[in-house]
């Protein structure tokens, strides 16, 4: 998720469960607003240290340098102090499936797309909205179905190694 008020509470309420992974890319976007221009290149470097370590253990050690090198901009440190907790989660899981997850540019897409078909009129009747964006979603089935996951079988066995996790991909591997 992007970070948007109230948007984790929605999605805890209704999916007990959930983990809630906070979009990398967003972080990014939003403490490069506390720094100079000239400094973006070195910071995101820096901070590609931080979600791109190996373990956990490692990215905590990169996360304190990171807070002390650039102590000098506490707006920009602060999104990350206070994102922490969704950042570290990620390292829950293998390397392909951190790479997968970091950002949520392919929801957006989608959700793109519904507004896009939805914004251009007013709807008879809820089953008329359902219709619609059934269609949609069959294009952007037909759209996408030859662009597979990067290393799809190696994120779906990292990810069957978490029970839950594995208990949800069985389910739907027998439908």
């Amino acid at each position: 998720m992007d970070g948007v008020s109230g948007l984790e509470e929605g999605a805890k309420s209704i999916f007990k469960d959930v983990v809630v992974q906070r979009c990398i890319v967003h972080l990014i976007r939003n403490s490069i607003k506390y720094i100079p221009s000239k400094e973006y290149k070195a910071f995101t470097a820096h901070l590609k240290k931080v979600y791109g370590a190996p373990s956990l253990k490692a990215a905590e050690a990169e996360f304190e340098r990171f807070k002390q090198t650039w102590s000098c901009y506490p707006g920009a440190v602060d999104v990350w102090v206070r994102n922490w907790m969704h950042v570290a989660q990620l390292f829950h899981y293998g390397s392909a499936v951190r790479k997968v997850m970091y950002t949520t540019n392919a929801i957006e897409s989608v959700n793109s797309s519904f507004r896009k078909v939805t914004k251009k009129g007013a709807f008879p009747s809820e089953d008329a909205l359902l219709k619609l964006l059934f269609l949609r979603v069959t294009e952007l089935n037909n759209k996408w179905k030859d662009r597979p996951v990067a290393n799809w079988a190696l994120v779906r066995n990292q990810l069957a190694m978490d029970d839950s996790i594995q208990n949800r991909i069985l389910k739907y591997d027998n439908m």
